[in-house]
C-alpha cells in the first residue's frame, strides 16, 4: 500500500498494524508450540520441525513460511520443493525470540497480548456495563508471559543496579536484612533479592494463588528457597512490621484499593526504613500524542489492566497509566508525607520512594 492523501496514509498506517497484529500473534504460536529453538543455528525442513516440536507438517510449513515472508527466518533456496526447503532463525533474532535470561527477549509480550486478545468478548462487556475481566480469567499464558517477561530484567538490574541507589537499602539487606516485596508474581523480583543478597530474608505476598505456585517453584529451582517465602494473601491486610525494605514492582496500578495496600506498606517497614515503588515511565501529564512507552501503556491498560482493576468492587480504576501525582496522592492518603523520584534509568520504569 502507498500513501498518497491523508487518509491514505492513515490507511497505510493501520494496514501495518493489522500485518504487525498478524505478526505477534504467529509469534505467540511459534513461542508456545517451542518452534523457535530448533530452528535457532540450524536448518531444518517443514517435516523435521514437525517432527521435532510434535505438530502437523502442514501447519508447520505454513508457519514457516509466514515467518520467512515476514522476515523473521531465513530460506535457503526458495525454488526447491515445498518439503525440501530449508528455513533457520538467525542467531540475532534468536537472542529476541529463545527462552533466554538475556534482557533482549521480547517473546513473552506477544503471549500477553495473544492472551489479551482472547478475552475480547469478556473485554467488549466489561467495557458497556462498567464491569470487568479478573486477572485469573486471562489465564496461564498471560501469567507466564508477565513473569518470563520481567525474570531478566529482575535477575540482571535489581540487586546490582537498581537497590544500590535505594538510600540504605544495600547496607540493610548486605547485613542480613527482611524485605517485603508486595505483589511479587510469579517472585522473580525476590529471587533476584535473595540471590544478590544471601544473608537477607525475603517475604513476596502476592493474591494470585498460580502466582504463588509458580514463585515458590521457581525459588527451589534456583537453590533460594531457604531465604524466600512466598505467601497467598492482601498486602494490604498483612499485619507484620519491621521490615528493613518494602517494595513494590509494576502492581499498584493493578490494585482496586492502592492507598490501603500503601497504607499497610507503610505501617510494614520500620522506621526509617525505605518504601519503594516501581510502576510504568508514563508522561507527567496527559500531552495527547504520546512516545511509544505511553502508547505501550496506554495498549496494557486497555485490554489488561484496568479491566483486571475494575472486575473488584469499589474499584478506583487507575489503570497501567499512573501517571506521577496519582501516585502521589494515594501516597499522601496512605499517611506518607511525599513521593521522591529515585535516579535510576529506564526506558519503561520510574522508581518512587515513598517519604515521611
Amino acid at each position: 500500500m502507498e500513501g498518497t492523501t491523508p487518509e491514505a496514509d492513515f490507511g497505510e498506517r493501520v494496514f501495518g498494524s493489522m500485518l504487525g497484529t498478524f505478526e505477534v500473534l504467529a509469534i505467540a504460536i511459534g513461542d508456545e508450540l517451542g518452534l523457535y529453538e530448533p530452528l535457532a543455528g540450524q536448518w531444518l525442513t517443514g517435516p523435521e520441525l514437525a517432527a521435532r516440536a510434535g505438530i502437523h507438517e502442514r501447519y508447520a510449513r505454513e508457519w514457516l513460511e509466514q515467518q520467512c515472508a515476514t522476515g523473521i527466518l531465513e530460506v535457503a533456496d526458495p525454488t526447491q520443493p515445498e518439503a525440501g526447503r530449508l528455513f533457520t532463525l538467525p542467531q540475532d533474532r534468536a537472542e529476541v525470540l529463545v527462552a533466554s535470561d538475556s534482557t533482549a527477549y521480547i517473546t513473552p509480550f506477544a503471549r500477553v497480548i495473544a492472551s489479551a486478545a482472547a478475552q475480547l468478548p469478556r473485554l467488549v462487556e466489561a467495557y458497556r456495563t462498567g464491569g470487568g475481566v479478573p486477572w485469573a480469567a486471562f489465564g496461564e499464558r498471560m501469567r507466564t508471559g508477565q513473569g518470563d517477561a520481567n525474570r531478566a530484567l529482575f535477575l540482571e538490574s535489581l540487586a546490582g543496579d537498581w537497590i544500590p541507589t535505594i538510600p540504605g537499602a544495600s547496607e540493610a539487606l548486605r547485613a542480613g536484612g527482611d524485605v517485603l516485596d508486595v505483589g511479587c508474581g510469579e517472585g522473580w523480583s525476590s529471587i533476584a533479592l535473595a540471590m544478590g543478597y544471601p544473608d537477607a530474608q525475603v517475604v513476596g505476598v502476592d493474591v494470585d494463588e498460580s502466582s504463588i505456585g509458580a514463585a515458590r517453584q521457581h525459588a527451589a529451582e534456583l537453590g533460594v528457597s531457604d531465604r524466600v517465602t512466598f505467601t497467598l494473601t492482601d498486602a494490604a491486610t498483612t499485619d507484620e512490621a519491621g521490615y528493613d525494605l518494602v517494595l513494590a514492582f509494576e502492581c499498584v496500578h493493578d490494585m482496586p484499593d492502592p492507598i490501603s495496600v500503601l497504607r499497610a506498606m507503610r505501617a510494614a517497614a520500620r522506621p526509617g526504613a525505605p518504601v519503594v515503588v516501581m510502576d510504568e515511565r508514563v508522561g507527567e501529564h496527559f500531552v495527547g500524542r504520546a512516545d511509544e512507552v505511553e502508547q505501550l501503556m496506554y495498549g496494557m491498560s486497555l485490554l489488561i489492566c484496568l479491566p483486571d482493576g475494575m472486575s473488584h468492587p469499589d474499584s478506583v480504576g487507575t489503570g497501567t497509566v499512573m501517571r506521577p501525582d496519582t501516585l502521589r496522592a494515594y501516597a499522601v492518603a496512605a499517611g506518607f508525607g511525599g513521593v521522591d523520584v529515585l535516579d535510576i534509568e529506564n526506558d519503561l520504569f520510574r522508581f518512587y520512594q515513598l517519604v515521611g
